[in-house]
């Protein structure tokens, strides 16, 4: 059975009140809650909140004794965030995670499957062109 996954990229602005509008393609995937946290790159991902629960649940394994898991688990659970859609489905995103992503205005909101990525408009550009560069090279080690 194949999952309804996130796919396209689309433009958007962060409001003066750190709010983002969720496309409506990807709104009809999420529901109406959702879990935000930092990229494991320089964005802001956006799960629906059965796909972070899984992640969670993953990341919970991890053996405590070795320090690269403790660190990993700190990261990753320390800035996550559960958000509501309001009614125009915006999000509020935290402070935090705007500062990291480096996002001031212009936002790229990507398709990553299971995932939602918001990217600086600026930051996402540079990973457009280094993929579109790349794509040769990367999709010559990808093994299926």
């Amino acid at each position: 059975m194949f999952n309804e996954q996130f796919l396209g990229q689309y433009k958007y602005n962060l409001d003066s009140k750190g709010r983002i509008v969720i496309p409506n393609d990807y709104r009809n995937i999420l529901g109406n809650r959702v879990v935000v946290n930092k990229g494991i790159e320089k964005c802001i991902t956006v799960y629906p909140e059965d796909e972070f629960a899984r992640q969670a649940e993953r990341i919970s394994q991890l053996a405590f004794t070795q320090k690269v898991n403790r660190s990993f688990k700190r990261y990753f659970l320390s800035s996550a965030f559960k958000k509501e859609l309001d009614s125009q489905g915006r999000i509020n995103l935290e402070e935090c995670l705007i500062e990291y992503a480096g996002i001031k205005k212009e936002c790229v909101i990507v398709g990553a499957g299971n995932v939602i990525e918001i990217w600086n408009a600026e930051d996402w550009a540079v990973v457009e062109e280094e993929r579109n560069s790349n794509l040769e090279d990367i999709s010559e080690d990808i093994n299926f």
